[in-house]
């Protein structure tokens, strides 16, 4: 990577994710958003689309990604994803599989799934416990328990286990 983001750029970039995931709440969905970031510009933005749009894969991660469009594979090698919670599994694979060396996580006291999976792969991870994205994710989980189930692949009813939010 040729541009080494300060504290200042995390926190600038964490905060556009951060607008993506309440544009995603204010359209009835999942509140979590992403930024990809090459060379401290921004390639694209995108958020949890799967209740807007009936997809099951449209995570914020992935639709930052998608709304990227086709890149040469140097670009994602040198890009910063910024996300407001730690990534699932199939986002997971989507940063693995385009080799993106940076993920900044908002958070991981709501959901962390596949953080060990990221770090043995060498993925450095940056985790700033932002509060904004604490409360997002609480709201969610307060008010829309069923979305949020259906957006982590358990019933609503397994919600508090090992498997759901903590």
């Amino acid at each position: 990577m040729t541009w080494t983001p300060t504290p200042e750029d995390d926190r600038r970039f964490l905060d556009l994710a951060i607008e993506q995931a309440r544009l995603s709440w204010d359209e009835g969905g999942v509140p979590i958003g992403a930024v990809l970031v090459h060379d401290g510009k921004v390639l694209a933005a995108g958020h949890n689309r799967r209740v807007q749009s009936g997809s099951p894969i449209l995570h914020g991660e992935t639709d930052a990604i998608q709304n990227a469009g086709r890149l040469p594979a140097r670009v994602y090698r040198e890009s910063v994803l910024y996300t407001t919670l730690s990534p699932c599994i199939m986002c997971t694979g989507t940063a693995l599989l385009y080799e993106i060396p940076r993920i900044v996580i908002g958070e991981n006291r709501t959901f962390e799934m596949a953080e060990a999976l990221l770090l043995d792969r060498g993925v450095k991870l940056d985790v700033l416990d932002d509060p904004e994205c604490i409360a997002l994710m609480e709201r969610m989980i307060a008010e829309r328990p069923e979305i949020w189930s259906e957006d982590i692949g358990v019933e609503t009813a397994e919600l508090g286990t090992e498997d759901g939010a903590r």
